[in-house]
């Protein structure tokens, strides 16, 4: 599993002009672009989630635990892929959607149940995500 988790003042996401889900925080929010693979469980899932309430990338070294900052979760394959040969990416790494949507729910479930404020994209849909970076802070997390 792959979470790229970017420091937001705001985020949102839209399918079809509707917004599904939006983070407005007083202060600091994480939005968490998920990405899954084929070797992923229900452990790594959980273990992801822990690291990223706990990460300290909030002002004054503080985590989202910390600052009970709000996280917009929205699944993102395109994590996985490939640009090693050729123009065009492969996305073999990406797990299917069979596969990847009931982790990123837990990944997101997980969140909720240590504490977080979560929204989330919808899954496997066309979706616009609209947010303001703040630092910009941008990190890859894996375990």
């Amino acid at each position: 599993m792959r979470v790229l988790v970017q420091r937001v003042t705001s985020a949102s996401v839209s399918v079809g002009g509707d917004v599904v889900g939006e983070i407005r925080p007083s202060g600091q929010g994480l939005l968490a672009l998920v990405g899954v693979t084929h070797s992923d469980t229900d452990a790594i899932a959980n273990r992801m989630a822990e690291k990223l309430w706990q990460l300290r990338i909030l002002d004054d070294e503080r985590s989202a635990a910390d600052a009970a900052a709000p996280i917009l979760v929205i699944s993102q394959f395109t994590l996985y892929a490939s640009t090693v040969k050729g123009r065009r990416p492969s996305w073999n790494a990406a797990a299917p959607g069979a596969v990847a949507e009931p982790l990123v729910t837990l990944f997101a479930n997980a969140l909720r149940e240590l504490g977080a404020q979560v929204e989330t994209g919808l899954f496997g849909a066309d979706m616009q995500v609209e947010s303001v970076n703040d630092g910009p802070v941008t990190l890859l997390l894996e375990l």
